[in-house]
């Protein structure tokens, strides 16, 4: 809500209804009923109030006790009831706003009386209750929730595409902050966060705790930059922490995963995933539109707008992984190959991984360190660290610095040989057949 609709509110809310300049919106009131409003004063009872009507002829009525509060009549907007309602109300900078206390009968008579004590006395010792309120329906109204996709508007120049696609699923995601998205800013604490990182630990695993974290503490302190909270309640939170694997994972290991893969999405993606040496997400959100399956020389091609260092990257697809895909059954109405609701593709992860660990019998690894071992048997293949680099998208080694601004060879030729190389050697392994022994990587002359 903005300045104009701030003081709008302040207007019509706070300022009692006999001072208000103006007549009330002609849709609101009956033809039938005069606009007037009476007042009396009188010692409010249970009997009194039981018997309390509203004027004939008029569309408000407020009686007063001597405590300073009064029980408020009202017709309703169609004509066919009167509402009751206990008020207080008081002098404040020249100003009389009023307050609801509750709805009778709801809230009875003594009750009423000392809910209106406590705000007189709020207003003896200086202070303004009705603004309080103000402030704290504005403050109800910054749920994270409703804040986060300001943030993510304010950010999303200025982040990699790639990182902003996991900021925003870490943050909207419920599967992952969903008990705070319904709460504002101000009574997010301490204790919140570290509950909703330890379940993320428990359920995805200590690097994703970590992200999602790291996710909520940068949106809070651009929330502070902007004024909308006054403090960063993950300072002090626990940090799961994570060290850099270096599971490689074994021939037989492959095999063995490779065979307890079901003719599922997730079987499916994780057999990509040892062919192409691709990151998780990169293969669970392919989208057809990607592929391109009609070459001689068939290929699919990772949009920048998805890719880790926002650069678009090409990868061949040879007989093995073409196979795969070819095998996903395509819905007409959905451009992605896996999941089935999720816009972001395959999100089953947890599910597939203990289900594919009953199945191969391999212990403490993970998804990701079939990249890795699939970069390390290329290496072992004798493929050039620098095609490897390549093929993995990483924005290191040759491609980074003033090496990376002059070289932008594609090492298209390469990367297939490599790949084809890997290729072959996996399908040896998994079909008990001899693997052939390469020693060096050459690519044939131009």
């Amino acid at each position: 809500m903005g300045f104009l609709g701030n003081l709008a509110f302040f207007l019509f809310h706070a300022v009692p209804e006999y001072a208000r300049e103006g007549p009330e919106p002609a849709s609101l009131v009956p033809p039938d009923v005069t606009i007037n409003v009476t007042e009396t004063q009188m010692k409010l009872t249970a009997k009194a109030v039981a018997a309390l009507a509203l004027p004939p002829g008029k569309s408000e009525h407020i009686a007063w006790d001597d405590d300073g509060f009064g029980l408020r009549l009202r017709r309703s907007h169609d004509g066919s009831a009167v509402l009751k309602s206990w008020t207080v109300q008081y002098r404040h900078g020249g100003r009389k706003p009023r307050i609801k206390l509750g709805d009778y009968p709801r809230l009875g008579v003594e009750a009423a009386r000392k809910k209106a004590k406590e705000v007189l006395g709020r207003v003896a010792i200086g202070e303004n209750p009705a603004a309080d309120r103000r402030e704290r329906r504005d403050k109800d109204a910054l749920t994270l929730a409703r804040v986060v996709p300001e943030f993510l508007a304010a950010k999303e120049a200025d982040l990699a595409p790639r990182t902003f696609v996991e900021i925003k699923r870490y943050l909207t995601d419920a599967r992952y902050f969903g008990p705070l998205h319904k709460l504002p800013l101000d009574q997010i604490v301490l204790r919140d966060v570290a509950a909703a990182v330890v379940r993320i630990q428990r359920e995805s695993g200590a690097p994703t705790a970590a992200r999602a974290r790291g996710a909520l503490v940068t949106f809070f302190s651009w929330a502070m930059r902007m004024g909308l909270a006054h403090s960063n309640p993950c300072i002090g939170s626990v940090n799961p922490q994570t060290k850099a694997r270096e599971r490689v994972l074994h021939d037989d290991e492959l095999v063995r995963i490779w065979r307890a893969c079901g003719d599922d999405d997730h079987g499916r993606i994780v057999r990509l995933l040892i062919l192409l040496g691709a990151r998780r997400q990169e293969i669970g959100g392919i989208a057809w539109p990607e592929l391109d399956l009609e070459s001689p020389q068939p290929s699919w091609t990772l949009p920048k707008e998805r890719s880790k260092n926002g650069r678009a990257h090409t990868l061949p697809l040879l007989p093995m992984a073409l196979s795969i895909i070819q095998s996903v059954p395509r819905m007409v109405s959905r451009d992605l190959l896996f999941g089935t609701r999720a816009a972001e593709g395959f999100s089953s992860w947890p599910q597939g991984k203990r289900a594919l660990d009953q199945r191969c019998g391999v212990e403490d690894w993970t998804i990701h360190d079939l990249r890795r071992s699939t970069a390390t048997g290329l290496a072992d293949l004798g493929v050039a660290p620098h095609v490897i680099e390549h093929i993995l998208n990483h924005q290191s080694g040759h491609r980074s610095g003033v090496a990376g601004i002059y070289n932008r060879s594609s090492y298209e030729r390469e990367v297939r040989n490599a790949l084809a190389m890997w290729s072959d050697h996996v399908h040896s392994l998994v079909e008990g057949s001899e693997s052939k022994k390469i020693l060096a990587f050459k690519p044939p002359a131009s």
